[in-house]
């Protein structure tokens, strides 16, 4: 039988392995879902052998043939769709949650305890914010924001204490870009003077980017986290999350997802492994094209003060955007996320935002009014008021959060139409 190596990582994000353990679908060209939550066992026996066999650092997931016994700890769309995620961003095991939240939890939970520190990068997504800052606290877990642009400004923030280097690129809602592979080099340097048993560990959130722009563990990133919900799933109908990382985290992931419950229903790792991965890679490559188009049109507009995106000129990270995101072919992927901000000082520039998305509500088709990213339909939000309302005023001035800035998820909608609905309301702007 051949293997996957042989053909490309978008035909393989289509069809999956040749031949998986986690089903005997032979005849079916998709899987079917699975609809019952606890599988027959036969025997106590077989009983027993799967609970031996669940989280059991021992077994090899990809290769034993799994013994299903209830929906919370595995079932086979679930062990399908990480087995693709897995290929998709080149780690060794992945595991899927019922949200993005839960992988982000997941992933912190796992590597830190009472008296640890985590330092993440002051632009991350608003619920992450509220996770480190109004959660793990209860657990004497403590966080700084550093500026992971400057290696310095990491270097001076490393404690003994320090477990976790957490960040997204590009982040949310700034689309600052980290040098992934500075951050790395830099705690690889410090675990040189740790032992195994305090080893400062690196996660990155791709959800921007989405593995086929930019895939951070071939950089020497240790874990991944992604919201399924966005770009992976596509479509806004399915929500979901993942870890994707070593296989010698993969038992603690587990048994994470199985104790505080946050396990991904097969009806939503059905529809990411059917309809999200498989169309990921043409879905951006429309997307980040109509973004390119649609940030070019926002530069040149009167009442625009900055556009931030990738793909521009202007953007203030270009070569380090244009080194390290990169297709699956190989290209440049600028990605489809784009920030602009409106001209006028704070408080007008405030102001201008909430006008600009009102009028947009009101009379576009084009674009819509709504928080979340990375579907077929183009979402406009205005973060400060929105997503990152829960970040203190004090805290989005520390990320860079613009009063006046504004969120735009390009879909997969003429060009035309978007950049036609986005000029009446910038008009009105006066």
């Amino acid at each position: 039988m051949a293997s996957n190596d042989a053909y490309r990582d978008r035909s393989v994000l289509i069809h999956g392995k040749f031949k998986s353990e986690k089903w005997d679908f032979q005849d079916h060209i998709i899987p079917p879902i699975t609809t019952a939550v606890s599988f027959r066992l036969r025997s106590a026996e077989r009983g027993a052998a799967g609970f031996q066999q669940f989280a059991n650092p021992e077994v090899d997931r990809n290769t034993a043939e799994p013994i299903y016994i209830y929906d919370r700890l595995d079932e086979p769309c679930c062990g399908l769709l990480e087995e693709s995620l897995a290929f998709a961003e080149k780690g060794e095991s992945a595991v899927v949650y019922s949200t993005g939240m839960a992988a982000i939890a997941a992933a912190l939970g796992i590597h830190t305890r009472s008296g640890d520190h985590i330092i993440h990068h002051p632009a991350i997504y608003g619920c992450t914010h509220g996770h480190l800052k109004n959660w793990l606290t209860r657990y004497q877990i403590t966080s700084s924001a550093v500026d992971l642009k400057s290696g310095e400004a990491l270097l001076a923030s490393i404690q003994p204490e320090t477990r976790v280097v957490y960040f997204e690129t590009p982040c949310n809602p700034t689309m600052e870009v980290i040098d992934i592979e500075q951050v790395v080099r830099i705690v690889a340097d410090e675990n040189e003077k740790r032992g195994d048993d305090n080893k400062i560990v690196t996660i990155v959130d791709n959800t921007f980017a989405s593995p086929f722009a930019q895939r951070p563990i071939e950089m020497g990133v240790d874990f991944v986290v992604h919201s399924l919900t966005k770009h992976i799933g596509g479509f806004g109908a399915t929500m979901g999350g993942v870890v994707i990382g070593p296989r010698s985290a993969e038992t603690s992931l587990l048994l994470y997802r199985k104790d505080f419950g946050g396990s991904i229903s097969p009806d939503a790792a059905w529809h990411i492994l059917t309809y999200g991965l498989p169309t990921l890679a043409v879905r951006l490559e429309k997307q980040q094209a109509t973004a390119q188009e649609t940030a070019e049109f926002l530069e040149g507009h009167p009442n625009v003060e900055q556009v931030i995106y990738p793909g521009l000129e202007s953007f203030e990270q270009k070569e380090i955007a244009a080194r390290q995101m990169r297709d699956i072919d190989g290209d440049p992927a600028p990605g489809a996320m784009i920030s602009f901000v409106l001209k006028g000082d704070d408080h007008q520039a405030f102001e201008r935002a909430k006008t600009l998305i009102n009028s947009i509500a009101d009379s576009s088709l084009s674009i819509t009014l709504a928080v979340s990213l990375g579907q077929i339909r183009t979402l406009i939000e205005h973060p400060s008021s929105m997503t990152h309302a829960p970040v203190p005023i004090e805290d989005q001035k520390l990320a860079g959060i613009n009063p006046g800035a504004v969120r735009l998820s390009i879909g997969l909608e003429d060009p035309r139409d978007i950049i036609s609905d986005l000029s009446k309301a910038l008009d009105q702007l006066g």
